[in-house]
């Protein structure tokens, strides 16, 4: 199995403090984060792209292009694109380039995303975001296999015969869809024989093994060889089960108590909090045997080829974000990738 972390570069204020980087030493400090990653042998490096205040990752090809120069050999993943609101051409000559400055290890997660912003930004109408998101990513995997490209739809101007450049080192740059609460969308991912990452934020994970199932089966029925599947999870690690705890809540709760704030949402409890880092619930916060646990249990819900973890939900002082990192890459993802080979053989 596959390893590694996702962001959306957060600056909240810290808690207990009430105070925020600045945007200059958030960006710092994720160059740290992408850094020890890599030297730590965690497969996946990803960033969002929210167009938000309490986030400074609305372009995440430029801040994915700075990692690939602090780093060696890990992949490097948007985490989602909003492609939406994205043009096609653009988003695959950014990520042609990344792979040019990476050396092979750019990759796409096309996703709807869950704000809105970016499509007023940009001028698109929220109303037809799937129509949208659909005909966009069908020109964003005609652009991955053709160098010159003929193409005509409802959302963007026609392309007559035009050449695309610079191309990847890869011969084609690997594209996964990211899906949330929909099986229209595992459905038509699987179809187009595509990786998916489910983005499982609330609830039980066993909630969403429908989702797994469906996108297989959509990628048998179409003839295509079973794509790989990812899971991604908000979460945290310390040395013990309740500094983790102690750690994620605070900025845990004011990140979800702002977004409960607009979408009716009532305030999170550490109660609530506690349950959902059990066995069965939605978040991977604990202890490194507590994190290995809950991904070996899902990988028997779901059978899943990655998994990514998004360690900060709000700010966390960076100490204990990079000891987060070198606890998930040096004790959990060497027992978990044995544990699992094993059962392989």
């Amino acid at each position: 199995m596959e390893l590694g972390i996702y962001t959306f570069v957060e600056n909240t204020p810290l808690a207990g403090n009430g105070e925020s980087l600045s945007p200059q030493q958030r960006m710092r400090n994720l160059m740290e984060e992408a850094e020890l990653s890599d030297q730590v042998g965690l497969d996946v490096f990803a960033v969002g792209e929210h167009h938000r205040p309490e986030y400074v990752s609305s372009a995440p090809a430029v801040i994915l292009a700075a990692a690939a120069e602090r780093t060696k050999y890990i992949r490097l993943s948007s985490a989602v694109t909003v492609l939406g609101s994205e043009d096609p051409v653009r988003v695959f000559q950014q990520f042609a380039t990344l792979d040019l400055l990476s050396n092979g290890r750019a990759e796409i997660m096309a996703g709807r995303g869950s704000f809105i912003e970016s499509f007023p930004l940009f001028g698109y109408d929220l109303q037809e975001y799937d129509e949208i998101f659909a005909e966009k990513l069908k020109l964003l995997l005609q652009l991955n296999e053709s160098v010159r490209i003929t193409w005509s739809g409802k959302h963007r101007t026609d392309i007559d015969d035009r050449g695309v450049y610079p191309r990847p080192v890869q011969d084609t740059l690997p594209v996964w869809v990211a899906v949330g609460g929909t099986p229209q969308s595992a459905v038509r991912t699987g179809a187009l024989g595509l990786p998916m990452a489910i983005a499982i934020i609330g609830g039980q994970p066993a909630q969403f093994a429908t989702f797994a199932h469906l996108h297989r089966e959509a990628a048998q029925k179409a003839g295509h060889p079973i794509p790989a599947l990812s899971i991604n999870s908000h979460g945290f690690l310390a040395d013990d089960s309740q500094q983790a705890k102690d750690d994620a809540f605070p900025a845990f709760k004011l990140t979800m108590d702002r977004i409960g704030r607009e979408r009716g949402w009532p305030p999170m409890s550490r109660d609530q909090f506690d349950a959902s880092c059990t066995i069965h619930g939605a978040n991977v916060a604990g202890s490194p045997q507590e994190v290995i646990d809950k991904i070996l249990y899902q990988h028997e819900i779901f059978g899943h080829q990655r998994f990514l973890l998004q360690l900060t939900i709000g700010s966390i002082p960076q100490k204990k974000v990079l000891r987060a990192i070198e606890l998930l890459g040096t004790e959990v993802a060497p027992v978990v990738r044995r544990e699992l080979s094993s059962l392989q053989h």
